[in-house]
């Protein structure tokens, strides 16, 4: 199975009028100094971030960008830097895997890249992914760069519909992605080499899961060897809770609260009231989970006992 990090993503998928916007924008001396971009997690956000950028950093140069098929050669001189992460107009700022956070001492050290002069005249590109984890003292610090940016340099800040202080996304235009279910299922598949109808059960794509996690989804079976052709929403769920994926998977760990979700949808169709106070306590049990960190396997435990033995 291809490798999902954005910056390997030679080929970009369905998104092609967002791409064409950002790129007539730029043709246009119109392209914004501070863009946010926003949306469900998995639609390919980062990865559209990436390409335009190549296609601005890789104009004039040997293997530039393939605008025609959406592709970014492997032998563009930007590709190769920015892969090494040597490429001096692009700066890349992320969580802290340790601190689950970006850190203060990050936009620190952006602020010192961007104020040493430019070895060429290309534009400068900050591109910020995980924008929600920045804290309160990274924004401020951030806010000082971004409320008058250096000359040539653009912020391209990655959200994941979570909230962003207003003082930062009030200084940045907006630009909303969005797919719609059938360009969800025609990425997916091609994400999964045309086997998406092989490898996943239809009642686990029957949901507006983005393409990132349908993909991390079939991951998470092809790594423990589970056949998710023949398992269903409520068989997944209690396989996971069963084998304690929730606490030892990455690519569950946070998707399995969406599951859970899902699977409430899905039952709630009839909209009983016995259902629905039973939807609303595990939302707010979910709510609070995540908010204050407490414990995972409580809630599980009744989850399965409450719902799906019943």
């Amino acid at each position: 199975m291809n490798d999902l990090k954005p910056i390997n993503r030679t080929k970009l998928f369905g998104l092609d009028n967002f791409f064409f916007e950002f790129v007539n924008l730029f043709e246009k001396n119109n392209l914004p100094s501070k863009i946010l971009l926003s949306g469900q997690k998995g639609l390919g956000k980062s990865t559209l971030a990436y390409h335009f950028i190549n296609y601005v950093l890789s104009k004039n140069e040997e293997f530039g960008y393939d605008i025609k098929n959406f592709e970014i050669n492997i032998n563009n001189r930007s590709f190769k830097t920015t892969i090494n992460k040597s490429n001096l107009n692009l700066f890349l700022i992320d969580t802290d895997p340790e601190k689950k956070t970006i850190d203060i001492s990050q936009i620190r050290n952006l602020i010192s890249n961007l104020n040493k002069s430019s070895l060429n005249t290309k534009p400068r590109f900050v591109l910020i992914d995980n924008v929600e984890f920045l804290n309160t003292n990274s924004v401020n610090a951030l806010l000082k760069i971004i409320e008058e940016p250096n000359h040539n340099v653009h912020f391209i800040l990655i959200n994941n519909d979570k909230k962003v202080l207003p003082t930062l996304s009030s200084r940045c235009i907006n630009f909303k992605i969005y797919l719609n279910y059938e360009d969800i299922l025609t990425i997916s598949n091609k994400l999964l080499d045309g086997k998406l109808n092989e490898t996943i059960n239809k009642d686990l794509i029957n949901y507006y899961l983005t393409p990132g996690n349908i993909y991390n989804l079939a991951k998470f079976g092809e790594n423990n060897k589970y056949k998710l052709i023949d398992l269903d929403l409520k068989n997944l769920l209690k396989l996971i809770i069963k084998e304690n994926h929730y606490k030892k998977d990455l690519l569950i760990k946070d998707f399995v609260y969406d599951l859970v979700e899902f699977y409430f949808r899905k039952i709630n169709f009839n909209f009983s009231s016995n259902i629905y106070k039973k939807y609303s306590y595990f939302l707010k049990r979910i709510s609070d989970t995540k908010r204050f960190n407490l414990d995972q396997e409580s809630l599980f435990i009744e989850l399965e006992e409450e719902i799906l033995n019943g």
